[in-house]
């Protein structure tokens, strides 16, 4: 029969196991409608090929520019630099709309 004495057992031990993190998209959204005056630059990266400053310049309203975006493709949608999900062209009315596809 063993009678050494059992060593105490350590502090990861003796913790009680955490439960797994879960995302609480309220909480984050409550602490977010405090700031609605907070502002912030969205940004769609488009790929623009052969485009130059002299075609920069020369933009005016209704000017068309030809892209090398392709209808299958998502574009990435930054806000203030950050990227914060993928997007596709859409045509909603009279305009040209994109809808968020994924958040990164």
């Amino acid at each position: 029969m063993n009678t050494s004495p059992r060593p105490a057992p350590t502090q990861a031990e003796a913790a009680p196991a955490k439960a797994p993190q879960v995302l609480d998209r309220t909480a984050d959204r409550e602490r977010f409608d405090l700031l609605p005056w907070l502002p912030c630059t969205l940004a769609l990266d488009i790929p623009v090929v052969k485009f130059t400053v002299a075609d920069l310049l020369g933009l005016e309203s209704g000017s068309i520019v030809e892209t090398a975006y392709h209808q299958s493709s998502d574009l990435p949608l930054r806000v203030n630099g950050q990227l914060v999900g993928w997007t596709e062209f859409e045509v909603v009315g009279e305009r040209l709309a994109v809808r968020l596809t994924d958040l990164s």
